[in-house]
């Protein structure tokens, strides 16, 4: 097996500098996977997932939200995501220049790109296939799932897989509902894995340190969705590979 290459960058979104991680095999990436976290932005955590995506042959990049790397106060963060929020295509730009470095750093030989993202970043992935990305996936984990601007028919081409825990008060079961009759409207390809008597911020063993009662790290809920992800990996780019090949 090839070795893993690191590397940290500086990127622009207009006149906003973000930072970038990517952690990619040394040869021949099956696929790029841009990695969008939580709205604290950035951790240790995402450069981690970033690691064992390599490890497994993708070009995984993690990318800035804000332009101020991780963000430790909840308040502070808060402020920040409303603001970028307040444009929707400002905000689904954002990410669109996350998809170009990715596209311009990995190592890939082919065009098969997936966005995965936690919390704030699984709403963003969501965006980005709102606003008709050209990307094989996206990939939410404990995501918001409401929209002021819900995609219209035709519109989305990627495929989509939300993991949800059924008791994430942050997204309450009339929210699911409205997202899951927007993505029939929308014709778009969706699978939905809900975890029952799961809480928001699953996927994140330190949701457990959290004074927020709504954040809780649940372990088969974390090991299913990355099963789950995996599974749509070899799906979609076996598929991918294929189609190339014929």
């Amino acid at each position: 097996m090839s070795s893993i290459e690191v590397q940290q960058f500086s990127y622009r979104h207009g006149d906003v500098e973000l930072s970038g991680y990517m952690a990619q095999p040394s040869r021949f990436p099956r696929a790029g996977i841009l990695i969008v976290p939580t709205i604290a932005g950035p951790t240790q955590l995402m450069f981690d997932r970033a690691r064992w995506l390599a490890s497994l042959g993708y070009a995984a990049m993690v990318c800035d939200i804000y332009g101020k790397g991780t963000v430790n106060d909840m308040r502070e963060a808060r402020q920040l995501a409303d603001a970028l929020r307040a444009d929707t295509e400002y905000y689904r730009d954002r990410f669109r220049c996350a998809l170009a470095e990715l596209r311009t750093r990995s190592k890939l030989a082919n065009n098969r790109i997936a966005a995965i993202g936690y919390c704030m970043g699984g709403e963003i992935v969501l965006e980005m296939a709102r606003g008709g990305e050209d990307i094989a996936l996206v990939v939410s984990f404990h995501g918001l799932l409401a929209t002021p601007s819900p995609a219209k028919r035709g519109m989305i081409k990627s495929r989509i897989l939300v993991c949800h825990g059924r008791a994430d008060p942050l997204v309450p079961p009339k929210q699911v509902r409205a997202f899951l009759e927007e993505m029939d409207i929308a014709g778009a390809d969706c699978h939905m894995h809900i975890y029952s008597g799961v809480l928001h911020g699953f996927t994140d063993p330190g949701s457990n340190t959290r004074s927020n009662e709504a954040i809780r790290y649940n372990a088969s809920a974390d090991r299913q969705s990355k099963a789950a992800m995996l599974s749509m990996f070899d799906e979609v780019f076996e598929n991918s590979q294929a189609a190339e090949q014929n």
